[in-house]
């Protein structure tokens, strides 16, 4: 069973800067694409970032291209997404997502999905 856990959210002031991890267990990364969705209040689960089963390719919503950047590690299991110059409109529950495919990318929508971790922006 593919279980995926996010940590890293919280409150940060505008202008201001955090890292998410995504730990997976149940299965081994390397063969997947991993990303990372969010979902803001009375909104729908919107597309963040994505990162190639190499990590050679990556994609960002036009909302965040520029400030966040995502990385993955396949020998630790685990993609982060750092988040520079932080927004209020950046405030949303961020999930980690993996490809149920392999060589698969997760913009598709067909994913396993972590339960979330709160990022909240103030002004």
């Amino acid at each position: 069973q593919v279980q995926l856990v996010e940590s890293g959210g919280g409150l940060v002031q505008a202008g201001g800067s955090l890292r998410l991890s995504c730990a997976a267990s149940g299965r081994t990364i390397s063969r997947y694409g991993m990303g990372w969705f969010r979902q803001a209040p009375g909104k729908e689960r919107e597309f963040v970032s994505d990162i190639s089963w190499s990590g050679s390719s990556t994609f960002y919503s036009d909302s965040v291209k520029g400030r966040f950047t995502i990385s993955r590690d396949n020998a630790k299991n685990t993609v982060d997404l750092h988040m520079n110059s932080l927004k209020p409109e950046d405030t949303a529950v961020y999930y980690c997502a993996t490809s149920t495919a392999t060589y698969s990318t997760t913009r598709f929508g067909n994913n396993y999905w972590g339960q979330g971790t709160q990022v909240t922006v103030s002004s």
